[in-house]
């Protein structure tokens, strides 16, 4: 049995229990460096003889799967499985799997982190300094303002329980409602229109879809305060940067601080301008959230190896 890790190099690099775990497996296993992208062409050539894909960010498509005709499994390196074509997939007889909710504390550190440094330009101050220069700039409060989640699973949720230590005002939009989650952190789930025109900072934490791709665009950023700041820490298709861009140019809007783009690595225009923080998809990339994703990859290859039920299999 052939196992591909195709996951990001500093996982690697940092928590190097990666490998010694994955070489207890009796399984081949090999590590392909994928994080600043991959040729295609390699990547087919990768793929040919291979029965496991354990992927983070690389594109699984229907190429990627055509190319591994031994492929029998497909393992998304954390939770959102939007790179690989599930349904394709599942069409081929090939499972999949994820590993939710384990990186939702690290991605809603970041979300806090972004929030608080664009509030009060905390990395444009810093840059200064670094050149000499001094000078005085004025920040806006966190405290007691009010923060829209669009996206209340696992890392809305966690934001809405930090956001209650800046006795902020939460409201949430989604299709997934926990309300018991929404009373414990006093928040109040409203639509989509009422959210954007009320909230001063907007966390984009819901999964991509076809249904709310380019959900961030002309129309929605002109509903919104022009205070406003925007973080996505979620994925880059759910903002239009077209929009985005020319929304921030013409200061319609406050500032967006962006953890994911459109197309990974990013060196756009959008993630240059000054009023944007840019970060290069970190929100997963903590020790603890690796070692618990790894964790769940781990015992799901030896579960498949063993054949027994896997945990966390995604549905088409």
């Amino acid at each position: 049995m052939k196992v591909l890790y195709l996951i990001r190099d500093p996982f690697i690099e940092e928590y190097p229990q990666l490998i010694n775990e994955a070489k207890q497996l009796n399984a081949e296993v090999k590590f392909v460096n994928s994080d600043n992208g991959i040729d295609k062409q390699e990547l087919l050539n990768e793929v040919r003889d291979v029965d496991i894909i354990v992927v983070a960010i690389v594109k699984i498509d229907k190429e990627v799967i055509d190319s591994a005709p031994n492929l029998k499994y497909i393992i998304k390196f954390g939770a959102g499985y939007d790179n690989i074509d599930v349904a394709y997939a599942h069409q081929k007889g090939i499972k999949v799997s994820n590993a939710p909710g384990q990186n939702a504390e690290s991605a809603a550190d970041l979300g806090f982190a972004l929030m608080l440094t664009a509030a009060r330009n905390i990395p444009q101050k810093d840059a200064e300094i670094k050149r000499s220069h001094w000078e005085l700039s004025m920040g806006s409060e966190v405290y007691h303002k009010r923060l829209g989640i669009i996206g209340f699973g696992s890392i809305g949720q966690a934001l809405a329980k930090r956001a209650q230590g800046f006795d902020m005002k939460i409201s949430a939009y989604g299709n997934y409602k926990d309300y018991d989650a929404a009373k414990k952190f006093g928040v109040e789930f409203v639509e989509l229109k009422q959210l954007l025109a009320s909230s001063d900072y907007i966390v984009l934490s819901t999964s991509l879809k076809n249904h709310n791709r380019h959900l961030i665009n002309k129309e929605t950023i002109s509903l919104m305060k022009p205070n406003v700041f925007v973080i996505n820490i979620s994925r880059g298709g759910l903002i239009n940067e077209e929009d985005l861009v020319k929304a921030l140019k013409e200061k319609r809007i406050k500032g967006a601080a962006l953890d994911v783009f459109q197309e990974e690595p990013s060196f756009s225009e959008l993630s240059k301008l000054k009023n944007v923080i840019a970060t290069p998809h970190i929100g997963g990339a903590t020790f603890e959230a690796v070692a618990r994703i790894n964790k769940i990859t781990i015992k799901n290859i030896q579960r498949f190896l063993t054949d027994e039920p896997l945990e966390f299999v995604v549905s088409s």
